[in-house]
């Protein structure tokens, strides 16, 4: 029984460490919240507060701040076309120990061409803004495309916050003094498609 349990427990360990099965696309298998990103190329003017869909739209060009807030997956303002789009989902690491509670797996679909990268920053109590030394870049080649496991890079801000030379991570929500919020620099990407399972992903 105990030589059981401790290959129970070698099989998970593994598991965390190294992912799971991943389908032919790049990414697991299995039920999970899909966000599209999609590019347009004129402003929508329609009213998308509170729409609860599953995508945001931003300038094909250009800069949008998407506000990140606590609580189960939703859209809360869908048009980032102006700028600023707001997107809810769970604190991924509480106890920030490095083992994320799900996983985020990021691919740019469309037409080749154009690609993204997107970036976490918090703004501080004194309006500071201080940018992650991660991000995430998409770029739309031809042939197939496949998902990539982004949890590091989007669901942590990597920062020097207290000037000591050492970069802090710091999880999404992590704390509570800061506002949290990925900036999305597209370059002509008309999708980038992300994934959220409920699943591990160690980023130590």
């Amino acid at each position: 029984m105990k030589k059981l349990v401790l290959i129970v427990v070698a099989v998970m360990l593994l598991a965390i460490g190294a992912g799971v099965a991943l389908a032919g696309n790049g990414a697991p298998s299995g039920a999970h919240y899909n966000l599209n990103i999609i590019g347009v190329s004129s402003d929508k003017s329609a009213d998308m507060t509170g729409s609860n869909g599953h995508v945001i739209f931003v300038p094909l060009a250009g800069k949008t701040a998407i506000q990140l807030t606590e609580g189960d997956f939703k859209v809360l303002d869908a048009n980032g076309t102006d700028g600023k789009a707001i997107f809810q989902l769970p604190n991924p690491d509480p106890e920030n120990d490095g083992i994320t509670t799900y996983s985020v797996y990021a691919r740019a679909l469309g037409k080749p061409g154009g690609s993204s990268t997107t970036t976490p920053y918090i703004i501080d109590a004194d309006g500071n803004y201080w940018y992650s030394t991660g991000s995430v870049t998409l770029k739309r080649d031809k042939g197939k495309s496949t998902f990539q496991n982004v949890s590091k890079e989007l669901l942590y801000v990597y920062v020097d916050i207290d000037g000591d030379g050492t970069i802090e991570r710091i999880p999404l929500f992590g704390d509570k003094a800061y506002e949290y919020f990925w900036e999305y620099d597209n370059k002509g990407l008309k999708l980038a498609q992300l994934r959220f399972y409920e699943i591990p992903t160690d980023v130590n």
